[in-house]
């Protein structure tokens, strides 16, 4: 097929292609990155047209990404960072990866000791909030009980779906037994009904109800819920950087603006300096390199079909990182390690001879406390089955879809929906309050705080892609959110605009 009748295709009803362009013009360019560099080109914008002038400028854009980048540090004298003199306060809590057999056993283990805690934080919550006087009764209890009574009960979501009348049927389980749970669609209980439309598969909730024959009917959903809290600061004036997504080894890598953000920590680029020299910590949260093999016909998309090449690019971005800031790296589903999560940390057969005093490797999730600061970091994989399951969540606002698995207590809650290892205790589970929780893998940025806790997404160092141009997802690359531990104020650095 031509390459101007690809493009056609693939951006109908948002790009018109101007008579001018021939398919000349177009001879020896990656159609699939010429693609992605198009739409990205013309953003968020129903309708664009593709003129010669423009498609030269695009053309010009992608061949300078592909020109290899001699990166020379020269920091200025007058740069003198302050969080140089702060003394590093550095507590790591790293996942549980110790594979078992992944015999049924296993799984069984795994997911009661799930249940198992977080029902426990469920009631701790009826408790602080005086719910039910923080009493829970067995579902195999509730057969004991006349119509009319009062009772609360804690499932696992195992069903859940929309009666004939509108109502929302859901059933829960645990250890003892089933229970048929109605939500109903009323007037009275519009709040309640709105509420029970963010139930998933293997949410594990309470309910306080009326028996009423084989159902409970619904007045109140207790979530696991992340408590209200004051947020940590410190008293030196210091800050973290938050990194995901490079993918080093894609074409549409964007080795300029990661150079120009390198540059930029050193000191050498005039913009927001003082904010440049508070840094004393990154965390890389996953993505790091663009992988081998992770989709079909991936290689047409690399410039480095390599994977130890990508990683020894990468960590040659990382050893010009100054050496007084710590940086923690992560694994997400790009990276050469095992799938499933929890993620262990990079191989030493990956990064080679590397070895760095401030660069810490942590497994995929990790709990990484920084001078008092405790920052839940996760690459975020669970997001897509997340956004597609709760209504209200989205790509565009990913950290709505983190709120979410933060009032879940759990970096993965619905099962199956990404693969998990059946270790006997379950690292995913949100056990202690974060005062910041980071994730990546969307490629977009967003942030909000809730309940105290400062939900972060990181966005991406790679250009919009073909996959995301047929999904419509606009991604918000190079863009570096920086955190004052101090002020507790979120700035977000543009790396397009500088």
């Amino acid at each position: 097929m031509e390459t101007l009748k690809q493009i056609a295709s693939r951006l109908t009803g948002r790009v018109i292609i101007s008579s001018e362009i021939k398919e000349e013009d177009l001879a020896g360019l990656d159609v699939e990155s010429l693609i992605g560099h198009i739409a990205s080109y013309f953003g968020e914008e129903k309708i664009g047209i593709l003129d010669k002038a423009t498609l030269e400028k695009i053309i010009q854009e992608m061949k300078s990404e592909k020109e290899p980048i001699e990166i020379e540090i020269k920091r200025p004298v007058e740069f003198k960072p302050t969080a140089k003199e702060v003394e590093a306060q550095i507590s790591i809590r790293e996942s549980d990866v110790e594979k078992t057999a992944g015999t049924t056993e296993d799984f069984v283990v795994y997911l009661n000791d799930r249940f198992k805690r977080i029902s426990e934080m469920i009631s701790q919550n009826m408790a602080s909030t005086g719910i039910a006087n923080g009493k829970i009764n067995s579902i195999e209890k509730l057969k004991e009980y006349t119509n009319g009574r009062e009772a609360t009960i804690v499932g696992m979501v195992f069903d859940k779906r929309v009666t004939k009348n509108g109502n929302i049927l859901v059933n829960l389980e645990d250890s003892t037994g089933t229970a048929k749970v109605i939500f109903m669609k009323s007037d009275s209980q519009q709040e309640l009904y709105k509420n029970a439309k963010r139930i998933a598969n293997d949410d594990i909730i309470a309910v306080k109800g009326k028996i009423s024959g084989p159902f409970l009917i619904a007045n109140a959903i207790i979530w696991p819920e992340v408590p209200i809290h004051v947020r940590r600061k410190t008293e030196e004036d210091i800050a973290i950087g938050f990194i995901s997504d490079i993918h080093v080894g894609s074409k549409l890598f964007m080795e300029k603006k990661f150079t120009q953000m390198i540059k930029w920590l050193n000191g050498e680029v005039d913009y927001r300096k003082e904010l440049a020299q508070k840094i004393k910590y990154i965390i890389m949260a996953g993505d790091l390199v663009d992988g081998i093999g992770i989709y079909p016909n991936q290689e047409k998309e690399l410039t480095m079909p390599d994977i130890y090449k990508q990683y020894a690019v990468l960590f040659n971005f990382i050893s010009m990182i100054p050496d007084y800031i710590h940086v923690f790296v992560l694994a997400g589903n790009h990276d050469a390690v095992q799938s499933t999560e929890p993620q262990p940390k990079l191989t030493k057969e990956l990064i080679g001879d590397f070895k760095m005093e401030n660069v810490h490797l942590v497994t995929n999730p990790s709990y990484i406390t920084l001078n008092g600061i405790k920052v839940l970091a996760y690459h975020g994989t669970s997001l897509d089955s997340v956004i597609q399951a709760i209504p209200g969540c989205s790509y565009a606002k990913p950290e709505i879809a983190m709120v979410e698995i933060l009032k879940r207590r759990h970096l993965s809650p619905i099962y199956g929906g990404n693969k998990v290892l059946p270790t006997r205790r379950d690292s995913l589970v949100i056990d202690e309050i974060p005062d910041i929780l980071h994730m990546g893998h969307v490629h977009k940025n967003g942030d909000i705080n809730y309940h105290g806790t400062l939900v972060l997404n990181s966005g991406t160092w790679q250009s919009r892609t073909s996959y995301q141009v047929k999904q419509g997802h606009i991604p918000t690359p190079a863009v570096l959110p920086v955190y004052e531990m101090k002020s507790t104020n979120l700035f977000n650095v543009d790396f397009n605009q500088i």
